[in-house]
């Protein structure tokens, strides 16, 4: 990332595919289950994993393993904020851009359900579009899998400007008459504003607001009840708040501060919602029960990163376990313990 204020892409994981970065959403791309033969006991995995945190320097958050819809073994380290209280399975944190995985899976019910086709234009289903050139050249399959060409920096401006980001249509002057970087489907470019369009298509296809879209097509149903893209400045006591150092290749790592002052007010369909470790274990189960339409099988790799923020989700690892990774500082202290526990429970890459 060039800037402190500009959200890092979600990595890779070893396994499957991350949302974001410049991977393919896991719906269409297809990631697998792994073997369910577990490779140590839990007692000693849990050990392990309690071992690991407390030997990572400056990590804040929690290691969630879940199994069957449950956390059977938290560890925590940090404070959910500076001064505050530890973090437990209910702390919400901020989950960077693996709020794409949830935007996929509405766009695609909705896909379903009012007989439209991934590969319509957006012109076709949003007629009034404001840049009529990008709606009828770009396809709904396009902006899931980053191959649209849509680009522009949703992230752009100073602090009080991305204190005005308060609603979808709120980040559409930032990106709307850019013109496309590339013919579409031609190559991979990773796209938060794509993304930000599907939130606002997923609006004009229901004529609600996103955020509660999401809340009943993926929340309600998963069972999901500390998770919501909470405006940045009326957070519930019970989200962590981040901490960044700024950290870039080739600059020297700043002393801990805020990174409230590089999010929106409000996070988008593109990323910036929160969630518990708990909420997140109870998704996967609802994707191993199949209680989302159109979502993703439960063998998950997911991941998302900024400035203050790491998440993430593995699924179906050996043994019928699911790892969550949240953590309230910078990348990539949630992804290197994820890493780890993987090859603690043997799994394939």
């Amino acid at each position: 990332m060039s800037s402190p204020s500009l959200p890092r892409a979600a990595r890779h994981l070893p396994r499957a595919i991350a949302i974001g970065g410049f991977a393919l959403p896991l719906a269409l791309a297809g990631a697998q289950s792994v073997s369910q033969t577990p490779a140590i006991p839990d007692s000693q995995l849990f050990r392990r994993v309690d071992s690991l945190v407390a030997a990572t320097p400056g990590f804040s958050g929690v290691v969630a393993i879940g199994r069957g819809g449950v956390v059977v073994h938290l560890a925590a380290a940090g404070t959910i904020a500076p001064g505050g209280p530890s973090p437990t399975a209910e702390t919400a944190f901020n989950l960077g851009s693996v709020n794409k995985l949830f935007t996929q899976i509405v766009v695609r019910q909705l896909a379903a359900e009012q007989g439209w086709s991934l590969d319509t234009t957006l012109a076709a289903l949003w007629p009034q579009y404001p840049n009529a050139a990008v709606a009828r050249a770009i396809t709904i399959r396009q902006l899931l899998t980053h191959r649209s060409g849509v680009q522009g920096n949703i992230f752009a401006g100073d602090s009080a400007a991305r204190a005005s980001l308060r609603t979808l249509r709120d980040f559409l002057p930032l990106f709307v008459n850019e013109p496309l970087q590339f013919t579409p489907g031609s190559r991979d470019a990773y796209s938060n504003a794509g993304y930000v369009l599907l939130g606002l298509l997923i609006e004009q296809r229901t004529q609600r607001s996103y955020f509660d879209v999401v809340a009943e097509r993926v929340y309600g149903p998963a069972g999901m009840t500390r998770s919501a893209h909470w405006r940045r400045d009326s957070l519930p006591a019970f989200a962590a708040r981040g901490s960044t150092r700024g950290a870039e290749p080739g600059v020297p790592p700043t002393a801990p501060r805020s990174n409230m002052a590089t999010l929106p007010a409000r996070g988008s369909s593109a990323g910036g919602g929160y969630a518990s470790a708990a909420d997140l274990v109870r998704f996967v189960q609802a994707l191993r029960e199949r209680r989302l339409p159109q979502a993703p099988p439960p063998g998950i790799g997911v991941a998302g990163g900024s400035p203050g923020v790491n998440a993430i989700i593995e699924g179906d690892l050996p043994g019928g376990r699911d790892v969550i990774v949240l953590a309230n500082v910078d990348p990539p202290a949630a992804e290197r313990l994820a890493q780890a526990i993987r090859r603690l429970l043997g799994a394939a890459d």
